[in-house]
């Protein structure tokens, strides 16, 4: 399976070591550029007026270093490989629809800009990270008016609502759990969550005219942790749906699991304290790998977010 992490991956810097290695992934941000009508590459390499973790820019930024990282990882492979799901976390929902063929990449990287534009247009509110399971975290929140974004995994559901809400949700697990440990997101909004309806039902309007294709491999939504339809013919419900409802990526895991999905390749994205690209770290590959082993399943992990880990999956895969 080949899956694309969403915001938070984001970092000032990324892609840089591809252009350099790689023509392809410098087309990939030629491309971009051309269709967004600014110069990708100078955001995602320079940062130079504080832009990239403005969500109308993190957005198509992501989504440009993925597809770059992919087709590095391409040009690298003697032969072809083919997967037999994708997935992507939040925003990297629309990479794997690229991949899998449904949307061109110029038509997904259009798509993710309007969503980015207006989820900071429209956003309001914050989230928070909480350590404790779906039905725990919905029991601790019944009384407030924040609700379920995200279920990332087994004992980690995200959170949003109203800043004062949320102010009022970490007093009460400060004093009713001491000994655990919440952690207040960086977004421009409560993503996933009814404050988003607006952006929804705007973006929705924006989808009725994308013509979503055959698909040549199943893409796992977010929303509902199964395939989308292959025809595309459900895909427009199932992204608006997403915008506004929570994320399910341990439902999505489950899914791959219940697939016999072996082996996972990241692409794009990173986290970590170092600046050059080859220092930092897959995003998803924490929750992922302890989602499967809630589940009692092992699986291999591969990261594909710079030249480094790029180079050493090829190589791995290859032998």
């Amino acid at each position: 399976m080949f899956i694309f992490p969403g915001q938070g991956s984001q970092y000032k810097g990324m892609g840089i070591d591809l252009i350099e290695k790689s023509k392809f992934a410098l087309e990939v941000y030629n491309k971009a550029s051309s269709v967004l009508g600014y110069d990708i590459s100078e955001l995602s390499f320079q940062d130079k007026n504080n832009q990239i973790n403005l969500t109308k820019y993190t957005q198509p930024v992501l989504m440009t270093h993925q597809i770059a990282c992919y087709e590095f990882f391409k040009e690298l492979r003697e032969s072809s490989i083919n997967p037999m799901l994708l997935a992507g976390h939040s925003l990297g929902e629309y990479t794997a629809l690229v991949v899998s063929g449904s949307i061109t990449f110029e038509e997904g990287i259009s798509i993710v800009s309007k969503r980015g534009e207006l989820m900071g247009k429209y956003g309001s509110g914050a989230m928070l990270a909480m350590p404790f399971e779906r039905k725990a975290a919905k029991d601790i929140i019944n009384q407030s008016n924040c609700e379920i974004a995200t279920v990332n995994q087994l004992k980690q559901t995200v959170v949003g609502g109203a800043h004062t809400d949320i102010e009022r949700l970490l007093e009460q697990l400060a004093n009713d759990y001491p000994k655990k440990r919440a952690v207040q997101l960086k977004t421009e909004g409560a993503f996933h969550t009814s404050l988003m309806k607006r952006a929804a039902d705007e973006f929705k309007e924006y989808l009725q005219d994308i013509k979503f294709r055959e698909m040549s491999t199943p893409v796992l939504s977010n929303f509902s942790s199964e395939i989308h339809k292959l025809d595309g013919s459900e895909s427009e419900e199932l992204l608006y749906n997403q915008l506004y409802k929570p994320v399910n990526w341990l439902g999505c895991m489950q899914t791959a699991a219940e697939m016999e999905v072996h082996s996972i390749i990241e692409f794009g994205g990173g986290i970590g304290d170092g600046t050059n690209p080859n220092e930092k770290r897959p995003n998803l590959e924490g929750i992922t790998k302890k989602n499967f082993r809630s589940m009692e399943n092992t699986v291999n992990y591969f990261p594909a977010i710079n030249t480094s880990t790029i180079e050493n999956t090829a190589k791995i895969i290859q032998e």
